[in-house]
């Protein structure tokens, strides 16, 4: 059984449907005025940094031909005709992405610590002093701001070249990120534990070690994990300013146009990088369960 739909008067509809109509149209001319704006903005900064469209249209070809040349051997045939020639430095490339990794890893280590040690200081619940979580947070704001190619720049023309400069590089700026993520995973713990350390007389860097830390373990490694994924991806290019790994070799076949050594160490790169994103996942997943467990 249908109920009749009731129609109001027409001198009372009217009103409405106008002031519907007049929605529609404000919400309309709302996104005109906003894609207008887009798109003055992309003028303006196209201009800017003098991106030339008709330069992209006449040159755009050679990007496709250049994709398909990294795939090409000296002799024109593709590269998997001749596999040993094309991995032909495969036990230096090898050595080399090891470099890469342990600059990565030794890093993140470092800067993951450097981060722990700060995170405290950065969070509001539990920091000791105002102004000291101000400062903390600025440093942390400083090291993940500034890019890590520039920091390892700094850094080579001050210690030279070498894996050094990379480590450096990645420590800093890792603690930059980590220190703003481990602070708002303390901002979040329960404060029950730290309190009652605290007012059993317990000074407090033993209520951060009993009361905070152990809430926040877990996550710290889950953390620390994603960030080692992030910083193998970042140590890959360290070598085009000279700071060691693998991107030492990538630059210089990219100078001298060695094609098909560009695509093997790519290959190597992507391969090594996939098989760390699959496993680190795999493990901060696990982390994650059992703290949803316990």
């Amino acid at each position: 059984m249908t109920s009749p739909i009731a129609l109001l008067p027409e001198p009372q509809l009217r009103p409405l449907l106008d002031a519907y109509e007049a929605e529609i149209r404000s919400r309309r001319w709302h996104t005109l005025l906003v894609v207008a704006c887009i798109v003055v903005a992309v003028v303006l900064s196209s201009l800017s940094a003098e991106v030339s469209l008709g330069k992209l249209i006449d040159n755009i070809h050679r990007f496709p031909s250049y994709i398909i040349r990294l795939f090409q051997l000296e002799n024109g045939q593709p590269v998997w005709t001749d596999v040993g020639e094309w991995f032909w430095g495969l036990p230096r490339w090898l050595r080399l992405l090891g470099e890469t990794l342990l600059m990565a890893y030794v890093g993140t280590l470092l800067g993951a610590l450097g981060a722990v040690g700060l995170c405290f200081f950065a969070a509001a619940n539990v920091a000791p002093n105002r102004w000291l979580r101000i400062v903390v947070r600025r440093l942390c704001e400083l090291c993940r701001t500034v890019p890590e190619l520039v920091f390892a720049l700094m850094f080579v023309i001050a210690f030279g070249l070498g894996p050094l400069a990379g480590v450096l590089a990645v420590a800093i700026h890792t603690v930059g990120a980590l220190g703003k993520l481990f602070a708002e995973v303390v901002e979040n713990i329960d404060m029950k534990p730290v309190e009652g350390i605290t007012a059993a007389g317990s000074s407090w860097p033993v209520a951060m070690r009993f009361g905070a830390l152990p809430q926040t373990l877990s996550n710290f490694v889950s953390y620390g994990l994603l960030r080692f994924e992030i910083n193998v991806r970042a140590t890959a290019v360290m070598g085009f300013v000279g700071a060691g790994g693998i991107g030492q070799d990538l630059i210089e076949a990219i100078r001298k146009f060695y094609y098909s050594d560009v695509s093997a160490i790519l290959v190597l790169i992507v391969i090594t990088v996939s098989v760390i994103d699959t496993l680190t996942s795999y493990v901060r997943h696990r982390l994650i369960g059992l703290q949803e467990k316990h």
